[in-house]
């Protein structure tokens, strides 16, 4: 759901009313966009509907929605009613799109949808594109499987969740097996098993692969564990207690041990909760703090009664936006792709919070109620999300302005105009010349930005086995300007073509903020040459260059720094900048070394027999346990082949000659 789009700080109940200012009043760089939003009006609905404003080379500027689409994009042409941010918007605009819908809700799912897609830049952006995990019971077995739970829904099952992080979901599925002793392993594994595996002489399962329990009574377990998530667990544990009672009280030990570890693992789930709301069910709470022209929102999950965790969200939005307009858009974007529970608590009320429970309630087929507690029960979780909001956000501004700090000192240490909004670093991998990869991370005032790091598979350069990626070579001479393919220098040439090539052929003028304002190499005077000769050849030699080397020893805190017609430097070993730029060199290795590792780990489980067609995974599974590796396939004679149960003669001559050249 966008922000405010009319002249007013929000969303009103009704679009303004029409009014076209006097064509001669506007002139300057608002003109145009004026212009184009004239030449789109007359063709406008009075209906709801959702509109685009698109620059000159057509990408998304904002997107909003209107209950009077023709009212609501005419306030635009108003441009000296239009708050700073909109004015810029409308003297970028070119074109305008729309899309009618039938009704203002269908309307703000749909804004809330293309802003998540699109990212206009002069919308409140969520940027979150991690899904929440859930705790699944797969029911399409008869003993119903209990596992961690991410992505589509395509199997039978019960889904309980969302829970804030993975290590939240891993403690509740660990008590989970401790109090209902329930199945985690996969069908294939249960199908396989021939004696009890470790989890059940821990006593987390309860062993229904071996026939250690009836499906009866298996059963009766997924009801209780159903029962204790959708949030009836008083009554489950005052049962257990009474079976403990039972059991000890005839002096059968075990099974009454059996209860009380169940009744302790219950309870430590409980335990863990630092509120509850037992009477309200399910609920999410959100709340939003702003400081500094930033916004941290936090979002707590209460299901059935208990608390699954929380997590911080920092939209971007422009600074003049007050608290109420960022949460307004946060809501819309957040429930987007994300079915919405009963209830949702809000920290302070929205201009479409009637609209937006009509419409998430159309969405997921019952009543969303989202409120606003003033006090009681409800307004405590809310204080408790706040206090998490206010400390979060401190934590980032603070962290944010170290972080301005460091980036001072690199536009310092390496002579730039300004502190680099963009550092992109470049290091490459392989062993031995074999499945070679280059990698680029980017960081700037936010840290690093994982979202944005780029691998690039290495395509026409054939390594020699005495390259060493990433090695620095401080102490080497530069290469000739062209060097020969076969190395790490044509590595790096290859991965700096390919991505800055990309980036002038997407954006010419060199517009969108993808650009960096400094590449940093991990190695010495050879890699930098590289580097400038690419620029050069692409016409950007005007984007700072720098290498970094390990110094003598390749040890930590002696690196040496290269710079374009500058001879080498260090810098104080406990200089904060060492140890920021060494962080940056560091995290690009990581990156690539990790890259390489899985496709090493996929060159090594794939087979010879991939390649050979018609062999389907039946016959592949055939020769492989016939032969016993799909090297002795590509060696074996064409009777041999014939010997494999399933294979024909025709398939037999097919395998023979793809690898015989036939």
């Amino acid at each position: 759901m966008s922000v405010s789009d009319t002249p007013s700080p929000s969303n009103a109940e009704s679009d303004p009313p029409m009014a076209l200012d006097d064509e001669s009043a506007i002139s300057g760089p608002g003109a145009a966009g004026v212009a184009a939003i004239r030449a789109a009006l007359a063709n406008l609905p009075m209906g709801p509907g959702v509109y685009r404003m698109l620059a000159e080379d057509g990408s998304a500027l904002y997107v909003g929605k209107a209950r009077s689409l023709k009212r609501r994009v005419t306030s635009y042409t108003q441009l000296n009613r239009l708050p700073i941010r909109l004015q810029r918007m409308v003297a970028e605009t070119r074109t305008l799109e729309v899309v009618t819908t039938h009704t203002e809700g269908e309307a703000l799912l749909l804004e809330s949808n293309l802003i998540k897609r699109l990212m206009p830049r002069y919308n409140v952006l969520l940027r979150d594109d991690k899904s929440f995990p859930y705790v699944a019971l797969f029911e399409d077995h008869p003993y119903p499987q209990i596992a961690k739970h991410r992505g589509a829904r395509d199997r039978k099952a019960s889904y309980f969740g969302p829970f804030a992080s993975a290590g939240s979901v891993n403690e509740t599925l660990t008590a989970l097996q401790r109090g209902f002793l329930l199945r985690s392993c996969a069908d294939t594994v249960f199908t396989n098993r021939t004696r009890p595996c470790l989890l059940y002489q821990i006593k987390r399962c309860s062993a229904p692969c071996v026939n250690r329990i009836s499906a009866e009574d298996y059963a009766g377990l997924v009801r209780e564990a159903k029962d204790f998530l959708g949030g009836r667990s008083r009554g489950l544990q005052e049962r257990f207690g009474a079976r403990m009672q039972e059991a000890s009280e005839a002096q059968d030990y075990e099974t009454a041990a059996l209860y009380r570890d169940r009744i302790r693992a219950l309870t430590t789930i409980q335990s863990r909760q630092d509120i509850n709301l037992d009477t309200m069910g399910d609920a999410d709470v959100i709340a939003a703090h702003q400081a500094g022209g930033a916004t941290c929102i936090q979002v707590f999950f209460f299901r059935g009664g208990f608390n699954y965790g929380n997590r911080s969200y920092f939209p971007k939005h422009d600074k003049q936006q007050d608290v109420v307009e960022v949460l307004n858009a946060f809501v819309g974007q957040f429930y987007a792709e994300r079915p919405p529970p009963k209830l949702i608590l809000l920290s302070s009320d929205i201009p479409d919070r009637e609209l937006l429970g009509e419409a998430l309630s159309g969405k997921a087929g019952y009543r969303v109620r989202l409120e606003v507690p003033e006090r009681g029960e409800k307004r405590k979780p809310v204080e408790h999300a706040l206090v998490n909001a206010r400390e979060a956000l401190g934590r980032r501004l603070a962290e944010s302005s170290a972080q301005a700090e460091l980036l001072e000192g690199v536009s310092r240490v390496f002579g730039l105009e300004a502190a680099p909004r963009r550092i992109e670093v470049y290091d490459n991998s392989h062993i031995g010349g074999t499945q070679a990869l280059g990698a680029m991370i980017v960081a700037g005032p936010e840290g690093f930005a994982k979202n944005q790091y780029r691998k690039f598979n290495i395509r026409g350069t054939t390594l020699p086995e005495t390259s060493t990626a990433g090695a620095g070579m401080a102490e080497a001479p530069a290469p000739p300007l062209a060097p020969a393919g076969g190395d790490d220098y044509a590595m790096l040439r290859e991965v700096l073509t390919r991505r800055f090539g990309r980036a002038l052929r997407e954006d010419p003028s060199r517009t969108e903020a993808s650009w960096p304002d400094l590449v940093l190499i991990d190695g010495g005077l050879g890699q930098l040459s590289v580097a400038q000769e690419v620029m050069a050849e692409l016409g950007l030699g005007d984007i700072p260059l720098a290498g970094i080397a390990k110094g003598p020893d390749r040890d930590a805190g002696r690196e040496r720094f290269f710079l374009p017609e500058r001879e080498p430097f260090q810098l104080e070993p406990r200089d904060p900048v060492l140890y920021f730029l060494q962080r940056l060199r560091d995290e690009a290795h990581r990156f690539a070394i990790g890259g390489h590792r899985q496709r090493r780990s996929a060159a090594i489980a794939s087979s010879p027999l991939d390649d050979v067609a018609g062999i389907g995974p039946r016959r592949k599974k055939a020769l492989l346990l016939h032969f016993g590796s799909g090297q002795a396939v590509a060696r074996a004679g064409l009777t041999d082949l014939e010997a494999v149960p399933g294979i024909s003669r025709a398939v037999a001559k097919k395998i023979y000659d793809h690898f015989h050249g036939g």
